[in-house]
């Protein structure tokens, strides 16, 4: 029969806590356990033992690790603000001050915007490149 018992508000209390830290801190992970915790209330409230209980609690906690994981975390990957510079990916453009990879200086001109570059390899100023990336304010070259 049912019953709720000291166990089973324990681990609702339990899963309230984990919830609230899940809530105060995102991307803790502690939300698993909170559910976990739920299973195990469950499992009080019908009586079981609190080996069993434990088990409930370690078995869901790991399932919904398992299968939740992908889903909750896949929404929180960084994403990339585009900057300015992306626009000139693919566009061609000179080299106005020469492109040095061991010092890191060089200049371009792309779509008439003056804009620091680098390259794999020395690029000569006046050569045409081609704008293969960017990384922040700095335009990935290559000649064409």
């Amino acid at each position: 029969m049912f019953t709720i018992d000291s166990g089973a508000l324990g681990w609702a209390a339990f899963a309230i806590f984990a919830a609230l830290v899940e809530v105060l801190v995102p991307h803790f992970g502690i939300i698993f356990a909170a559910i976990g915790a739920v299973a195990a209330a469950v499992a009080a409230v019908f009586g079981v033992g609190l080996p069993f209980q434990i088990a409930v609690f370690l078995v869901t906690t790991g399932v919904s690790v398992a299968l939740l994981r992908q889903r909750f975390v896949g929404g929180t990957e960084k994403r990339r603000m585009p900057s300015r510079a992306d626009a000139h990916i693919g566009r061609e453009g000179v080299v106005t001050l020469d492109i040095e990879p061991v010092v890191g200086a060089g200049r371009v001109n792309v779509g008439g915007e003056d804009w620091a570059a680098r390259a794999d390899a020395s690029v000569a100023a006046g050569t045409r490149i081609r704008v293969v990336g960017s990384d922040g304010i700095v335009l990935k070259v290559t000649p064409t």
